[in-house]
């Protein structure tokens, strides 16, 4: 029996074979993948410096990728500006900036051109801002030239959210028309906002909504439906805990959009700059239910959206900015709001 074992011991140790795989085989096997290793590892040492950024989530600060480019490339300089950019028509203006069609290597971009060098500073703190702005949120910057005072965004050939309807009623977009697609854009606003409120850049407020055109304005439609918040010439910044409260602008504000600390407080006094009392961003909060009712339209379960939302909305309405909600707690509740209407109408459909 002892002799049994001990054979078997013995034969367990000196046998070249293990489970019937020989031992050459598996040590060149693992030769084989340490080479596959080596070899993926210095092909990743030599791919260029685009095709590095490409394979990231997005592209690198200072990188752009539009339209049917493959792989990021650094923002254009004024030297490719000049020499590889051609403008084809204007497509709008501002009081700070023209813009025009322009084509790069075969993709569509906006060129913008300061108007008027009485704005210069507005323009250079809207470069600023795109620059340190960058994400899903934001308009890409494509390139920049402060020689000439011009720079590139990728091109959204819908426009902005203002001709929304007129976009609805193309008989390629019609089908768009629903209150899903209408809500996500409401949302989109709101999360941009909030993305503004919490940005890498600090606090920001949008200064240029004192009407709800203006407002609306500052916004693109991309192809698939998503808003991106394009222009960010009036973006200042507020931080209560500092002291740092803004003004949007130097003159009298009135209506109902703007928010009420942002009208002329006394009523028997001539308005004064100087002695108009500062705000933050909760302004942007008064007008958000102003703005979805635009962007909700008239379509089908669009009242049953106003219904859910009315809560929240009555409250961005406060008088008082502190009572207000602050877009994150709008944002959870349009996002709320949007996901149990899918399902509600999924489980209506299954009941049908």
């Amino acid at each position: 029996m002892s002799r049994q074992v001990q054979g078997t011991m013995v034969q367990g140790r000196s046998s070249p074979i293990s489970h019937g795989v020989p031992a050459v085989a598996v040590c060149l096997a693992a030769l084989l993948l340490v080479n596959v290793f080596i070899y993926l590892y210095l092909d990743s040492l030599n791919q260029t410096n685009e095709q590095l950024v490409s394979s990231l989530v997005g592209c690198v600060p200072g990188h752009f990728k539009i339209g049917t480019m493959k792989n990021c490339t650094p923002w254009l300089q004024c030297s490719q500006i000049k020499e590889e950019v051609r403008k084809l028509k204007q497509i709008g203006e501002g009081a700070v900036k023209k813009v025009y069609l322009a084509e790069w290597r075969g993709q569509k971009v906006a060129l913008s051109k300061l108007s008027s060098l009485d704005y210069l500073e507005d323009f250079l703190h809207g470069l600023s801002m795109l620059q340190a702005l960058q994400g899903p949120q934001v308009v890409k910057l494509v390139g920049f030239c402060l020689e000439d005072h011009s720079l590139l965004t990728e091109h959204h050939p819908l426009g902005s959210p203002l001709n929304l309807d007129g976009v609805f009623a193309q008989e390629q977009h019609q089908q768009h028309n629903t209150w899903q697609i209408r809500l996500r854009l409401a949302t989109d606003y709101v999360f941009i906002l909030h993305y503004l409120h919490n940005s890498p850049a600090g606090r920001r407020v949008m200064c240029d909504s004192n009407s709800l055109e203006k407002t609306l304005s500052q916004f693109l439609l991309t192809s698939d439906f998503h808003l991106v918040v394009n222009d960010l010439d009036a973006l200042p910044e507020v931080d209560p805990s500092r002291g740092l409260l803004v003004k949007c602008g130097h003159r009298e504000l009135t209506g109902d959009f703007v928010a009420p600390e942002q009208l002329w407080p006394f009523r028997n006094q001539e308005f004064s700059d100087d002695l108009m009392p500062e705000y933050d961003e909760r302004t942007d909060i008064w007008k958000i239910p102003d703005v979805t009712w635009f962007l909700m339209g008239r379509v089908p379960g669009g009242d049953v959206v106003h219904f859910h939302l009315f809560q929240i909305h009555k409250e961005c309405k406060k008088k008082d900015p502190k009572l207000r909600p602050s877009s994150l707690d709008v944002l959870k509740v349009y996002k709320s709001v949007y996901s149990s209407m899918v399902r509600d109408n999924a489980g209506l459909r299954d009941m049908l």
